[in-house]
């Protein structure tokens, strides 16, 4: 574990997320403002903040700290599909 692979995970994670926030706004364009807009600012914010994480200094263990690094990307991520989520289950209703 490296991190580069840490940077590459961020950007992987956090674009595929932008992308499904992408396809539901084309899908329902009403949702586009309301929805996934805030949701496509809330996973930009993320994004900065991660990749500041990243490049922070750190001191002592480097290996725990990238692997709470690590958990990070996934749990914010996966509150982050949850909202959408969220989103299109009132959307169809």
């Amino acid at each position: 574990m490296n991190l580069r692979d840490i940077k590459k995970d961020i950007e992987y994670v956090l674009s595929a997320f932008v992308e499904d926030c992408s396809v539901v706004a084309a899908i329902n364009p009403q949702l586009a403002e309301t929805g996934a807009a805030p949701l496509f600012e809330e996973a930009i914010d993320l994004y900065n903040e991660l990749r500041d994480k990243v490049n922070v200094k750190v001191e002592g263990s480097k290996k725990a700290y990238y692997n709470e690094l690590r958990k990070e990307i996934l749990v914010k991520t996966d509150a982050l599909y949850e909202k959408l989520s969220a989103v299109v289950k009132e959307a169809v209703k």
